[in-house]
């Protein structure tokens, strides 16, 4: 999957890998492959809101972004106005949308090379 493809690369705010430990991240840009571009684009905009403000919390700015993606996610996962129809029988319900969301945003973490820390606290140590 596309997700999984995304590479290290670029720069962040020196402020923000003191204060996370992080490495710098950027994601690989396809512009003929819409998902590709919208990823990496969500990537570089949080790295420009760390740069350019010290005092953000990286927290805050992942959030705001993952509200902002949920909020046009379900923009774009309204039901059409076919109450039989089959493609859109997932997503025909707030409830049916919402699990669709959920089964999303667990293969994405899941499919992130960020899904395990070296400092999860269920990671084994000799």
């Amino acid at each position: 999957m596309l997700f999984v493809r995304a590479v290290k690369a670029g720069t962040m705010g020196s402020s923000l890998m003191r204060a996370t430990g992080a490495r710098p991240i950027s994601a690989m840009q396809e512009t003929d492959n819409p998902f590709s571009e919208a990823f990496g684009k969500a990537v570089d905009l949080g790295n420009r809101i760390a740069d350019t403000d010290d005092k953000a919390d990286i927290w805050d700015i992942a959030d705001g972004l993952l509200a902002g993606a949920v909020q046009y996610w379900l923009y774009s996962r309204q039901p059409c106005s076919d109450p039989e129809c089959e493609e859109c029988q997932p997503i025909s319900t707030a409830q049916g949308r919402i699990e669709e969301l959920r089964k999303l945003m667990r293969q994405f973490a899941e499919e992130s090379e960020y899904f395990h820390s070296p400092t999860d606290r269920n990671v084994g140590r000799a």
